[in-house]
């Protein structure tokens, strides 16, 4: 069973940057990487995905133009890097795992491996 780890989340000011990070427990990154975040209702809510190639991108409305996702299958990590954020922006953020070799999904029942999510708080 594969398990993602993810870093990077911390508190920062309204308009500020942070850069999450996304590693496998294991040596296999051959899937695709979604990134959620969890809203006040417990549900997770898509942020962004990439293929396991690297070569297709998707991104929630809410984070266009802000928000960029990006992977190194050297160092089997991929990344989400946050510019511009925002108060509504604070949550816990996740990243998951997509094997199935599919479309990209932006429903979270569709990942099969998870992080533990890692908190960022955005202050006004």
């Amino acid at each position: 069973q594969v398990q993602l780890v993810e870093s990077g989340g911390g508190l920062v000011q309204a308009g500020g940057s942070l850069r999450l990070s996304c590693a496998p427990s294991g040596r296999t990154f051959n899937y695709d990487i979604g990134w959620f975040r969890e809203s006040v209702r417990n549900e997770r809510v898509f942020v962004a995905h990439i293929s396991s190639d690297g070569g297709d991108v998707k991104y929630a409305d809410s984070v266009k133009g802000r928000f960029t996702i990006s992977r190194d299958n050297a160092k089997n990590t991929a990344y989400l890097q946050m510019n511009s954020l925002k108060p509504e922006d604070t949550a816990v953020y996740f990243c998951a795992g997509d094997s199935r070799r599919g479309p990209a999904s932006t429903y979270a029942v569709y990942y099969d491996y998870w992080g533990q999510g890692t908190q960022v708080t955005v202050s006004s």
